[in-house]
């Protein structure tokens, strides 16, 4: 019997998961649940989503510069469906700017406003006491390794020039 089928007998015989690999991805998804919901009511009161946030977060990594709209959604730690749709949002709140720069029309650059960049470094510390909130119960070198096993299970899925964005 190899490793793997000997894995998932051993789950069925004696748990409540199809396999050990699925009892993993179960807890991950109810974690971020769970986390996630602490977020958004943290958000929730500055009229931002985390993902107009984490927008916002990295445009001020270059700010006053801008930044390509297909670098940008690369960046972001989670997937934008509709990257034109959230960035009209922020450009309708004053938030951000976006223009075609004379060289290449075919780029739509992205830059934060002055009101985009209070905004942003306003929330810092309200993201700062969410995280504590979130994960603060744990011990730093319980934190390390968490960070280390989560990164070592997305590596193989994860794009090669983005292999350490959140680490930005």
């Amino acid at each position: 019997m190899n490793a793997a089928s000997s894995k998932s007998g051993s789950a069925k015989r004696g748990r409540k998961f199809d396999s050990l690999e699925q009892e993993v991805f179960l807890n991950l998804w109810r974690t971020y649940d769970r986390l996630k919901a602490l977020e958004d009511e943290m958000f929730s009161q500055s009229g931002i989503s985390a993902q107009q946030y984490n927008t916002l977060r990295l445009l001020r990594s270059v700010y006053p510069a801008g930044m390509p709209t297909l670098v940008l959604g690369s960046r972001l730690i989670s997937r934008a469906p509709d990257m034109t749709r959230l960035l009209d949002k922020l450009e309708q709140r004053g938030l951000l700017v976006r223009h075609r720069p004379p060289e290449n029309r075919r780029v739509v650059e992205v830059r934060l406003t002055p009101e985009g960049l209070q905004l942003v470094n306003k929330l810092d510390s309200a993201v700062r006491k969410c995280h504590e909130q979130q994960l603060g119960h744990l011990e730093e070198k319980s934190l390390q390794q968490l960070a280390l096993l989560l990164k070592a299970a997305r590596q193989p899925h994860e794009d090669s020039e983005n292999l350490s964005l959140v680490d930005q």
